[in-house]
């Protein structure tokens, strides 16, 4: 399978040949499962030829589970490696809080003896990932009829709360990374009010991640479980507990009707509109907004896409701006993967 990017991502080696027909192994590190793939650039794209998932909690160092993958596959002699981590990359180096490894490139150029190895924050790989998705992998959830070339926003509630975006510079656009979520969450209602002091006995400073992310969904059931005192069926505890935490409560508020976890996913997309707000606001995103991350997709067919739109766009001075910016769901899982491997191959100073 070839993918070749879709629209003018700032890539300048692909006008490079000697980027062409080169072995690259790219890797997306998470806190619950680490996935590597081969891949041969080609095209200005790249061929997959191989990949494979790994629980990151069963090994000690992301190099373990390198070398299992170069061994499993019988590879040889691969050339560059291209590595996605949920946190920040300063000089070549990471240390992931919620991975809690030390990663450095020059120690995996000198121990795999590659030639090339790039680390990216995951939302910036993933912003070159979408480069490389397909019409069939975007959910329209509103589209204008006045799409105008700009920047473009990406939100991504998961593990943890990943912004980026895209810098179109009047040719090209350029991703890059923020760690936007990790700005203070401030609330609007008394409700909310509510919630944040909730939080702010648990955390302190209370971050949109606090909010938009998986253990921002549990935030918001155990607020209206345990401060609000919506009741919570004994079977639902069980389940809760012993299960995906997500997909369980997606499972009763949908199949078995049940009104906290209703309100709960309600509630987290009402706050995942209003941060999609802030980004697209804060970068001037009259591109459009994308929005990827593990909760989305698991949720998609819940969200309201009216709805959400209504939410998004209130603004005090900049509704008209808003209302013209096309959002899109991407439900494509590895575009972190494929980014940190398209980098790799094609990105050159």
């Amino acid at each position: 399978m070839i993918l070749n990017p879709k629209f003018p991502l700032y890539l300048p080696g692909v006008k490079n040949a000697g980027n062409d027909n080169i072995s690259i192994i790219g890797a997306n590190l998470r806190e619950d499962i680490t996935t590597l793939g081969y891949f041969v650039s080609a095209d200005g794209g790249l061929e997959v030829k191989i990949q494979h998932t790994y629980p990151t909690k069963e090994y000690a160092s992301f190099t373990d589970i390198l070398k299992k993958f170069i061994q499993d596959n019988q590879l040889d002699n691969v050339k560059r490696l291209g590595i996605a981590v949920p946190g920040p990359v300063i000089n070549g180096k990471s240390n992931p809080a919620r991975l809690g490894w030390n990663l450095d490139v020059e120690d995996f150029k000198r121990d795999f003896d590659f030639e090339r190895v790039d680390m990216l924050n995951d939302q910036e790989a993933s912003a070159y990932g979408m480069g490389l998705l397909e019409d069939s992998d975007l959910d329209p959830i509103y589209t204008s009829g006045n799409l105008e070339k700009g920047n473009v926003a990406i939100l991504a509630p998961g593990n943890g709360l990943g912004e980026a975006g895209y810098f179109f510079d009047g040719k090209y656009i350029r991703p890059f990374a923020t760690e936007g979520g990790h700005s203070e969450f401030s609330p609007r209602t008394n409700v909310e009010v509510e919630f944040y002091q909730f939080l702010n006995n648990i955390y302190g400073i209370v971050s949109w991640e606090n909010v938009l992310s998986k253990t921002g969904l549990f935030n918001i059931y155990r607020f209206l479980r345990d401060v609000k005192r919506h009741p919570e069926p004994e079977w639902l505890a069980e389940r809760l507990t012993e299960g995906n935490f997500v997909q369980e409560l997606y499972k009763a508020a949908v199949e078995d009707d049940v009104m906290i976890c209703k309100i709960a996913l309600d509630t987290f997309i009402e706050f995942l509109a209003r941060e999609a707000n802030n980004l697209t606001l804060k970068i001037k995103a009259t591109g459009g907004l994308l929005i990827s991350g593990d909760i989305p997709q698991a949720i998609r067919e819940y969200i309201d896409k009216d709805k959400f739109y209504e939410k998004f766009k209130i603004s005090d001075k900049m509704e008209e701006m808003l209302r013209n910016i096309p959002i899109y769901l991407n439900k494509n899982e590895n575009t972190a993967l494929n980014g940190a491997a398209l980098y790799t191959a094609y990105y050159q100073d």
